[in-house]
């Protein structure tokens, strides 16, 4: 759909100057966001992504503490002229936490066992603890 509205904003351009919204949607929809880690190099960086364009400066990874696995709601407004309606999708996300609070948002997915997975990678990388936060009681693996 991205690529569509970009060729028709391109080709609308040599008509009028509403192609230039068009294209604005098409990039919008070809973005993707999210993280790149160097787990050799202790470094990290948010990403953002279009048509195979990566951009995002590194940044030193800091000292992880626990990889935490937890379910939340994401909440996608989907609009018409005349109505509106919420649905709400649950999502599993992993972080990365550090000194204390803080925190690295590192990946995300619809499958559980996908997400242990993951973190059960991440943690063996980085030699950290998994935080179980899927059920009200959280439980170290």
């Amino acid at each position: 759909m991205g690529l569509l509205l970009l060729a028709v904003g391109i080709y609308s351009l040599f008509s009028n100057f509403r192609g230039f919204i068009i294209i604005g949607l098409g990039v919008f929809m070809l973005l993707i966001e999210g993280s790149e880690f160097d787990f050799t190099d202790r470094k990290y960086r948010k990403t953002k992504s279009i048509l195979g364009f990566t951009i995002g400066k590194w940044q030193p990874l800091p000292e992880i503490e626990y990889v935490s696995v937890f379910k939340t709601t994401e909440t996608t407004t989907l609009r018409q002229t005349s109505a509106e309606a919420n649905v709400k999708t649950e999502v599993i996300k992993l972080n990365l936490f550090y000194e204390n609070n803080k925190r690295i948002e590192t990946y995300r997915t619809y499958d559980i066992e996908d997400a242990f997975k993951k973190a059960k990678d991440i943690a063996t990388l980085l030699n950290v603890d998994i935080l179980d936060a899927t059920e009200k009681e959280s439980k170290w693996l």
